[in-house]
């Protein structure tokens, strides 16, 4: 077949021979084909892959709930005993009233332990969340045991009491004497203006033993 003799006039397209009649119609074909690919099945795929992506997001997010309400129970007792233990800690909290003589209690520990204090400042209270820092400077002279006896009793008041920032050095022209700096922290809780906290904390501190 000599493409040079065939009239590529579309008007005469019936006249073309059967092979390149059959050649147009496969490229006709390819190009609707294509076109129908490009404006419709694209953005159907787009959307296909986007469904997909949820649903692995969906059964992560299932598994892990389901993971969690298998352990619920456990979560729940977690808790409950999160709660006893914050409940316990804020009834070691001294109220207001009680942080005059708390003071007082560790000034006779330091004492009653054999040191001597060269410094004893109560600094500003530091107000966190829930609760209240109540930090105290402190400089004592001692011996190695009598400074451990005062740590320890420390620990053993009925409040909580914590030490911080501790810098022990030899104490100057004193034998075996040594000199501690350090920040005692105790706690209170945060004042409250909600008429039921308020009950609450009353109620906490009549339980105390």
């Amino acid at each position: 077949m000599n493409l040079s003799e065939v009239n590529w006039d579309p008007n005469a397209a019936g006249t073309w021979p059967l092979p390149v009649k059959a050649t147009v119609i496969l490229l006709v074909c390819a190009i609707v084909a294509g076109g129908c690919i490009y404006l419709d099945t694209l953005d159907q795929l787009a959307a296909l892959e986007t469904v997909k992506q949820k649903e692995t997001e969906l059964r992560t997010a299932f598994e892990s709930k389901q993971i969690k309400a298998a352990n619920l129970s456990d979560y729940q007792y977690q808790l409950t005993q999160i709660e006893a233990s914050l409940d316990e800690m804020l009834r070691q909290m001294p109220t207001k009233a009680e942080v005059a003589s708390l003071l007082v209690d560790i000034s006779q520990t330091g004492l009653a332990s054999g040191l001597k204090f060269k410094l004893f400042k109560p600094e500003a209270t530091i107000l966190k969340d829930f609760y209240s820092e109540l930090p105290i400077k402190i400089e004592v002279t001692g011996k190695y045991e009598e400074l451990g006896s005062f740590v320890s009793g420390l620990a053993a008041l009925p409040r909580i009491v914590t030490v911080h920032d501790v810098s022990i050095y030899p104490e100057d022209s004193k034998d075996g004497m040594l000199k501690m700096l350090a920040t005692i922290k105790t706690y209170n809780e945060a004042a409250s203006t909600n008429p039921a906290d308020v009950a609450k904390k009353k109620n906490k501190r009549g339980a105390k033993p």
